[in-house]
């Protein structure tokens, strides 16, 4: 299949259950709510490392925030529900609580719930006060701008993570633009993140190492100054590669992100110096949910 003169490979992307919880962080003004939704985000690229993996889904306007204020939608993933439930509590406590004028609600209802406020609470050393409004459980907790408003759980829906496509370009500066175009399409797409730096992943990994103890390393059959030593997947003509990882609440909202991402890169053709793109799998043998790209692209 080719789209503008890209090559779009007849294979797969491997993806893998995770599970997730979306929070509602609100503050006074546009500013501080990007200030804590980014503190609380930091560091939450790959759970191979960071425990979990988060992003701002979107902004939402007063008009859709419980507290009629400026906010953002996160969402967080993790392989297990009790790490997440040790995610939420310490990002929360540590990076939303702490910023000024700031407040946190459940985005999700269904599903099985995890402590929010029902934990962070403690932090009031025993001023804090419940209060229940439209049956939803809030505490108050009193700090040193006002209170901390947090609602007492949040759900934990079964979500997916991993899902990917690889963009192989000419040079390193299509590569990026070719990224750059297909991270401001994804972040359109409701339900979806992408939780690496902008978006994107310049260190894509592979299983195992030639070191003991290391469970991931370089993919070396995408990196391109190793094409002449390694078995290689990088064709003639490729100088940059780079991937983007989705994680998302459901495989439908993964599909959707990966075909505007994909639309989104082989819309600047080939003339702008974008080959193919490809994704990354495990021969179908690690994860449960596989998306092929001529599929998601029909």
């Amino acid at each position: 299949m080719r789209l503008n003169g890209v090559l779009i490979e007849e294979t797969f992307a491997e993806a893998f259950p995770m599970l997730g919880t979306r929070l509602i962080v609100t503050a006074d003004s546009p500013a501080w709510v990007q200030a804590a939704a980014v503190s609380m985000t930091g560091f939450a690229t790959s759970v191979i490392g960071c425990g979990c993996e988060a992003a701002v889904e979107r902004l939402l306007p007063p008009e859709e925030t419980p507290d009629g204020r400026p906010g953002a939608a996160v969402l967080l993933f993790s392989v297990s529900r009790e790490e997440l439930a040790k995610q939420v509590v310490r990002r929360v406590g540590q990076c939303v609580m702490t910023s000024p004028g700031s407040a946190c609600y459940a985005g999700l209802r269904d599903g099985p719930p995890i402590p929010l406020g029902n934990s962070l609470r403690y932090f009031g050393d025993g001023w804090q006060i419940a209060k229940r409004i439209g049956g939803r459980r809030y505490w108050r907790i009193p700090v040193m701008d006002g209170e901390f408003l947090c609602e007492a759980t949040t759900a934990v829906v079964e979500g997916v993570g991993g899902g990917n496509f690889i963009i192989l370009a000419a040079d390193r500066h299509a590569a990026l633009v070719a990224a750059q175009a297909a991270v401001m399409a994804i972040r359109e797409v409701p339900g979806a993140i992408l939780p690496f730096p902008g978006g994107v992943v310049r260190s894509g990994s592979k299983i195992g190492s030639k070191y003991k103890g290391l469970i991931a390393s370089t993919n070396t059959a995408f990196c391109p100054t190793l094409r002449p030593a390694v078995h290689s997947l990088v064709p003639e003509g490729v100088g940059s590669i780079l991937e983007l990882v989705i994680d998302a609440v459901n495989p439908q909202a993964i599909t959707a992100a990966m075909r505007a991402g994909i639309a989104a890169t082989a819309g600047l053709g080939a003339a702008a110096g974008v080959v193919a793109v490809t994704a990354g799998n495990y021969g179908g043998k690690l994860g449960r949910h596989q998306f092929h790209l001529h599929e998601v692209m029909a």
